[in-house]
């Protein structure tokens, strides 16, 4: 199943000190999403923002607020962040002892589901997950930070994690996060992928580049 490219600017980009503004700005530069990292210093070594900042966004535009969870114990917070206004839930398999639950327990939050895989997470960890969720989400750079580079064997896993999705024939969304920018942009949508998480790449320049900056991703 292909999709039209999907561009989700990673709000840990923008400035924390206006992000109702900075939604604003890139729901009308053009995203399709808002991708919020959620770190907790714990499973990640950043800390970034909780439920509170997700539902005060939540008003600031209709796109979909695709919701990463970083954290761990990650069951414990999914409630929240639904009820704060997420559309996907992702989480990372690490993040607790009963993936297959976690994702049931989204599911019956009425939220869509996404598994999120560490660049030394092999794509395997999806054998038994892939039928029950909506989206992956590769890392293409190790989790807790902007501004990294790609680590390029990511593109092998994500041309695996296609072939795993086109197999089962259901809508699975593929999405890759971490120093994509226009020269990995393409390399990353020939390996599979279809959602794109930029951070920096989208933000550079300020407000006046947003939708330039969007454009060039999308190719």
């Amino acid at each position: 199943m292909t999709h039209a490219i999907r561009i989700a600017p990673s709000i840990l980009s923008a400035d924390f000190a206006k992000l109702g503004e900075e939604v604003r700005a890139i729901d009308a530069a053009g995203c399709d999403w808002i991708h919020v990292d959620v770190m907790d210093g714990h499973f990640v070594p950043n800390i970034t923002i909780g439920p509170a900042v997700v539902k005060a966004l939540r008003p600031h535009t209709t796109k979909v607020f695709d919701v990463h969870l970083m954290i761990s114990p990650v069951d414990l917070y999914l409630e929240a962040f639904a009820e704060a206004g997420a559309d996907i839930i992702t989480v990372h398999p690490e993040a607790g002892p009963h993936t297959h639950r976690t994702i049931q327990n989204i599911k019956a939050l009425g939220k869509m589901a996404g598994v999120s895989l560490n660049p030394a997470t092999p794509a395997k960890m999806l054998d038994y997950l892939i039928e029950d969720i909506d989206l992956v989400l590769v890392m293409s750079v190790n989790p807790g930070f902007g501004g990294q580079s790609f680590i390029e064997s990511q593109l092998r896993k994500i041309e695996a994690i296609r072939k795993m999705i086109d197999k089962t024939g259901k809508d699975i969304r593929l999405e890759v996060d971490g120093g994509i920018d226009v020269n990995t942009a393409p390399r990353a949508i020939a390996a599979g992928a279809d959602v794109l998480v930029a951070g920096s790449a989208t933000f550079k320049g300020g407000p006046d580049h947003y939708a330039s900056n969007i454009a060039a991703l999308r190719g």
